[in-house]
Order: C-alpha cells, then structure tokens, then sequence
C-alpha cells in the first residue's frame, strides 16, 4: 500500500507531475534554503529527493524574510522538453501587504543546471503555469487584495480577491494581456493554490481553500472555456478533513491531479498529523496522495467515497513494496552538506558553515531566532518519536557565546541545549527555551544553574522526543545522564504559538551556534544520528 504522508515531516503544498515513467513532487520550503524540495518516485509508493532547485543568490536570497515567509507554493510543469518550476518569494507576513513576488526558472534536466529566475509579477502568491495542448501557456496566481482587516494569523475573506489568468509568452518572457479572475471559489473562502488540468474537453481547476488550518479543503471546479465560468463540483470539494475529528490526516487541502501511464489518477494534498487529544502538529504540513476516478458525468471523486483521506492507499502496481525508515547517521566526511540537511535564509553558507576539516564547523553568527545570517543547519523532524544525538568541540570565552542542537521551527518556537560560558562555572551546559512567546519572542531558562563542564573536549548532547515530549541529554565520556527538566515538544508545531494560521513550516533538529559578541567563534560538530523510533 501506499502509507500517508509519502513525503513525512514539513513538506507542504505539493505540485505533482509524470514525465514518462516518473514521478516529480515540488514541495514549499518557505525559509530554508536551498528552496524547493522536488522529490521522484517511480511507484508512486517509495519517494527520494531528486533536488533543491533554487541554489544561488541571483535564484534566491531571502536574507531578512521574516518566519514562514520566503518560498510558497511552487508549481512544477514539463513541456517543450524541459522542466518549468514557478515559485513566489513572499517578504512579508503580517499586518495588510504580502510583497509576494512571482518567478519561473527552467532546466533540461530535474537535476539542473536550472536558469536564473524570469521575474513575472508581484500581484498575490500561489503562481502556476498550465501548457495547454494548442501551445498557448497561461499564468494563474491568487490576488491579494491589502484593503482588508487582514492580518497574518487571521486571514479574512475579502484578502483572498480571486484567482486571475494571464497568458505567459515564452519568447518575451512577458505576460500578455489584461489579467482576468477566473474564479472566486466557492463560499468556503479563503481560494488560493491553483492548478488546472484538461480533459475530454473540460479544463479542471482545483484550488485550495478554507485557510491551512482545520478548515483547509480542495475544492474543484470544470469550464468548456479556459477563461471560465468554472461550474463546482456537485460535492464542491474533493478532498477535506471537515467533519472528521478524528482522521489521522487533518488540514487536508492544496494538491494536484496526476495519472498513471494506463489512466489510473491520484491527487496529492498537504496534510497534518496532530498529536493525539490535541491540536499541535509539530511535524508540519506533509504531502499525501489519494487515488481517485473519473466517474460517468465527468468529475473526479475519491475511489471509495466521500472526502475523507485515507491513510493507506492502494498503488498502481500493488507488487511494490514499501521502504522502510531507518536511522542515519553522518560524521560530516564529505565536502558538501548530507542531502537531508538544509540551513535558514542565506545564498551564502560559507559564512555560516564548513565542512573544509574533519567534521562540520559552524561560524558562530547572529542569534538563534535571527532573520538575517544565523549559523544553523537542521533536518526534518519526520517522527513523533525519535532520538537525535551529535558530538561537538566548543571552547567559549563568554556567554554570548553558545553552541548546540535544538528542537527548531522559528524564532519564538525552539528549545535549545549547548555549551556556553559562565562568570563563576566557566565552560558550562545550558538550556534556552522559547515557548511559543509570540511576538516578543521572550526565552526561559529551565536550568536553576548551569550545568559544569570539563575546561575542555567534545561533549556529547542528544534529544529524545516522545510526542509532546522533550528531554536533553548530555555525555562527557562516562554515561548519558539528563539535563533539564521534561519540555513541552507540542508547542513546537504549527499550532503553538500565534495559532494554526500563522505559521507555515515545520519542525527540525538543529545544530545551532551563536556569537552576539561578532568574534565567529567556530563549533565543531563531528557526528549526528537521527533515530526513529516506533510510534511514527
């Protein structure tokens, strides 16, 4: 079977295509970096990462983007024999204007070398490009309309002003005409996302709506004509989690059409898996998949009914068998990043981390919780237990100085152990914790004292999560022994914090390091494992 999510951990807003035999899923990074994760599957069952596209400054710089903001919803499409990606790069969250600027890049091959970015227009998020078989090529995007009491974190209705159309011209690399809505959604609101599909002669929009939290939906509508008017679909949406409380696949919305090469279709979404009895999704937005038909009057439905997802989905080749999750393991031997790895915000990681010597050396930098250059590099939290661990050498000479591993999603949702300076214990064990403390960002400090260290040598530091659950560990050459107290894991989710609608991510283990005194002290990291444990 298939298992839901197929991409786990904070991979949102999945744009899906075939080429050939193949499968290609590009996924929003927001402020990570590099942007866009596209993912490739032969079986629809079994997923690898294939690349991150946007690599370099004049692709992305997103230096000073606040949280959740940067790449939103990418639109991945294959024609005239080459790889078209369309993304936005959003500067601004709250209050009325979103400064959401749309770009397309290409590539011959899903491995690049992908083009600099073609800039298209800044009018509202959301962009997409459909190829239609005459050869015309249209660009839809979401319009944000500021005049609204729209802030972030409570979206309102009147912001969302519809969704608009314009042809693209790829010799000009221009926009041609005057931009036309095409459709306003349905009464859920909130319409954004869209992606169309053509069949038997009917262009298929489907769009997501009802805000990314526990309203979220696909909704679907058909025109005869591109420019519309779109009829809804007779059950309107196609795939939601409304009206069902207790799904293991919640915030179900935004995805796309795909079909197999002998006509079986599926529909990706994104999805959240909440801890059980309460709503904290600290693994972020994930993509499942539906299968789905095409039933007599034309419209797509879900094969067994409903609008439910399921997690367990039959394959289009039953045969195939699931890979299953195992521990990794790094010792940072090779020149470049292990692929899982990605950091925050900057073009230019060289100013944040090496991996030149033995080991990865972060340059300590700005703050932890920085939108500018902060030495930080993470992966995904993609289980609801695991055990994470990483050996490190670091020889502070003040508190301003710190370096460590966190359990990470943003700058008011982190909990942090590392090794800093004290006035009276010197090299030390600390704790800095900020619990959701929105918007002064405010951090605790569990720890009554500081915990003493050797003068020198590498410290072992782990974490082990359990759901809602956070214990620190630490390891100076004798046994694992606790430090701290039990955290609060779930705050560290979507939800905690300023609420389900304001934050977009998900969440990683880090390796962090922090200089406020501007010296750089490096860290060295020389190990890192991440353990999944039962309970995913």
């Amino acid at each position: 079977m298939i298992r839901n999510p197929i991409l786990p951990g904070f991979n949102p807003d999945p744009s899906v295509i075939r080429v050939d035999d193949t499968y290609y899923i590009a996924t929003s990074t927001f402020e990570w970096f590099p942007g866009v994760q596209i993912h490739k599957s032969h079986d629809l069952v079994n997923w690898d990462l294939a690349c991150r596209p946007l690599t370099r400054a004049s692709q992305l710089d997103m230096r000073g983007n606040p949280d959740s903001c940067g790449i939103w919803a990418p639109c991945l499409s294959y024609a005239d024999g080459k790889f078209w990606l369309v993304y936005t790069d959003v500067k601004r969250l709250d209050g009325n204007f979103k400064d959401a600027h749309n770009y397309i890049v290409t590539a011959h091959s899903i491995e690049g070398p992908w083009s600099d970015p073609i800039y298209v227009n800044s009018s509202g998020f959301d962009p997409s490009l459909f190829h239609d078989d005459d050869g015309r090529k249209w660009f839809l995007n979401l319009v944000w309309n500021h005049r609204t009491a729209s802030v972030g974190g409570n979206p309102k209705h009147p912001a969302f002003a519809g969704i608009v159309m314009q042809a693209w011209d790829p010799d000009t690399q221009t926009l041609q005409g005057e931009p036309r809505i095409i459709s306003n959604g349905s009464p859920h609101g909130l319409t954004e996302g869209p992606h169309l599909y053509k069949r038997n002669g009917w262009y298929y929009l489907t769009v997501a709506e009802g805000g990314t939290g526990y309203d979220h939906a696909v909704t679907m509508a058909r025109s005869r004509d591109i420019r519309g008017p779109y009829e809804l679909h007779p059950d309107t949406h196609l795939i939601t989690s409304i009206g069902a409380p207790d799904a293991v696949l919640q915030r179900s919305g935004h995805g796309q059409i795909v079909e197999t090469p002998d006509g079986q279709v599926y529909h990706t979404h994104l999805c959240t898996r909440p801890i059980k009895g309460m709503k904290r999704s600290p693994l972020g937005r994930e993509t499942a998949i539906q299968k789905c038909e095409w039933r007599d009057d034309d419209w797509l439905y879900l094969v067994d009914g409903g609008h439910k997802p399921a997690v367990d989905v039959i394959p289009p080749d039953p045969s195939v068998v699931r890979r299953e999750r195992q521990a990794i393991e790094t010792r940072f031997e090779e020149t470049e990043l292990p692929v899982e790895f990605q950091w925050l915000r900057t073009p230019d990681p060289s100013r944040i981390f090496s991996l030149a010597q033995p080991g990865l050396r972060l340059h300590a930098r700005e703050s932890i919780g920085s939108w500018f250059e902060q030495a930080l590099v993470g992966r995904r939290q993609e289980d609801f237990v695991f055990r994470a661990e990483t050996r490190l050498d670091f020889d502070p000479v003040t508190y301003q100085q710190a370096a460590g591993m966190a359990l990470y999603y943003n700058r008011h949702k982190f909990h942090f152990a590392g090794i800093t300076w004290h006035e009276e214990i010197g090299r030390c064990l600390t704790i800095l914790s900020c619990p959701g403390d929105w918007p002064d960002s405010r951090m605790t400090f569990p720890l009554d004292r500081p915990v003493p260290l050797p003068d020198m040598g590498p410290v072992d530091l782990a974490m082990e999560v359990d759901h809602e659950k956070l214990q620190f560990f630490f390891n100076t050459g004798g046994a694992w022994t606790a430090i701290g107290p039990e955290l609060d894991a779930s705050v560290i989710s979507d939800e905690g914090g300023r609420g389900e609608h304001a934050s977009f991510t998900g969440t990683f283990v880090t390796l962090n390091a922090f200089d406020t005194s501007g010296s750089a002290r490096p860290a060295d990291y020389s190990r890192f494992a991440y353990i999944p444990r039962s309970g995913r």
